[in-house]
């Protein structure tokens, strides 16, 4: 028998004992603004350089804290001057976000990628929510419309792709969308967020799901939606799969649609058995759909986004529909991922393993491990887990 209480207190311990303050206190740059994010096993900063993308989350991950857990002044601090870093240093004035910059803000990389600025509108939106500051609001929304502008080609000149050679969708942004439009839709036109969820559903779930793959979702088709068969064509990455899926769920609850939240719940269960690796346990980073060797070098590796993403969809399709298979799931994901991702000697979480669950690289950040999937997946394990107990033990008082 399942004890969903003890469960809940572990990823809460484990949350707000070891990796909140593990960024709390070791990531804010106090001279220049911002975070470092290289840090290696103990906490100690390696490289300088700061990524778009993980200032912006973690700007988002102590806003959300302090919004949803309590309102801790520390947590505010923290996400209100790296907002600030972010507002002076991490656009060009029309808030086109860079990729990366230095230490004291000055660009390295182009605005080329459109992932800074879906999580600058997280971040932004989600700080509003806990400042009242209208400018923050601001910042959320033009950046916002200016993502809606982008979706057509979201890299504009910066694109390498020969024109009307091959031309493929990526799966990442409607996925992504799923996510941001109910993160900001406080700041939205009604109007607009309904047609954006519809939209989001509609590509994740009817096009990226595709109908010749049995419920299985690919990262990239044709414009005009088929199969290509090329290796970015044939590219399988069950994590993005699994990690959508819980933004599905989400949408499901928003719209009151159960049917939408069945599907979401029966393609997390085909891709975690699809990506599960039946020698070494563990769910792989990429695989080929035709079983051909994938064209990354790091396919076979194991990596603790996947996992944290796994553990939340399985949960949240357990609590949303009481399926057995995926509370059997949860047990074997949680098992492998807190064995073998989980530091027993320093806080936070490894991110890269070997196929066979060794440690590749024992850092605690770097360019693209931040503040983020570990803490939010602590975050959203836990409430799932004390959503589950209460509506166990106090069927009559079950929260959804």
């Amino acid at each position: 028998m399942v004890n969903f209480n003890n469960l809940a207190a572990q990823y809460k311990a484990e949350l707000f004992k070891s990796v909140i303050p593990f960024w709390l206190t070791r990531s804010q740059d106090q001279e220049y603004g911002g975070y470092f994010t290289c840090l290696d096993r103990a906490g100690k900063v390696f490289d300088t350089d700061k990524f778009i993308w993980l200032q912006a989350r973690e700007v988002w991950l102590f806003a959300m804290l302090f919004n949803k857990v309590e309102r801790r002044q520390e947590w505010l601090d923290c996400a209100v001057q790296g907002a600030e870093f972010l507002k002076k240093h991490g656009h060009d004035g029309k808030y086109n976000w860079y990729f990366s910059l230095t230490r004291e803000g000055k660009p390295l990389v182009e605005p080329y990628n459109i992932f800074s600025y879906t999580f600058a509108a997280m971040a932004f939106g989600q700080l509003s929510l806990a400042t009242g500051n209208s400018e923050y609001a601001e910042i959320a929304e033009k950046t916002f419309k200016i993502i809606l502008a982008k979706q057509e080609n979201p890299k504009g000149k910066w694109n390498k792709a020969y024109t009307g050679t091959r031309s493929l969708r990526s799966f990442s942004l409607p996925m992504i969308m799923s996510n941001l439009t109910l993160e900001i839709e406080h700041l939205l036109d009604r109007k607009i967020v309904e047609q954006t969820m519809e939209e989001c559903i509609h590509e994740v779930m009817e096009v990226f799901r595709h109908p010749e793959m049995n419920g299985l979702i690919v990262e990239n088709l044709n414009n005009d939606g088929s199969l290509s068969d090329t290796f970015e064509g044939r590219l399988m990455n069950p994590g993005h799969a699994i990690e959508a899926m819980w933004f599905v769920m989400d949408l499901g609850v928003r719209l009151n649609r159960p049917g939408l939240i069945e599907q979401a719940v029966e393609t997390t269960l085909k891709s975690v058995d699809y990506g599960w690796d039946k020698q070494y346990g563990g769910i792989y980073y990429f695989l080929d759909r035709k079983g051909y060797p994938p064209q990354q070098l790091e396919w076979d590796q194991k990596l603790w986004w996947v996992h944290i993403e796994t553990l939340i969809s399985l949960l949240k399709g357990y609590q949303l529909t009481g399926s057995q298979e995926c509370l059997e799931w949860f047990e074997k994901v949680h098992q492998y991922t807190w064995e073998h991702f989980k530091d027993p000697d320093y806080p936070e979480w490894w991110g890269y393993l070997n196929r066979q669950g060794e440690v590749l690289l024992d850092l605690k950040g770097g360019k693209w491990k931040g503040c983020f999937h570990v803490p939010r997946g602590l975050f959203q394990c836990w409430k799932t887990l004390e959503k589950i107990h209460v509506s166990v033990t106090n069927p009559t008082e079950a929260i959804v």
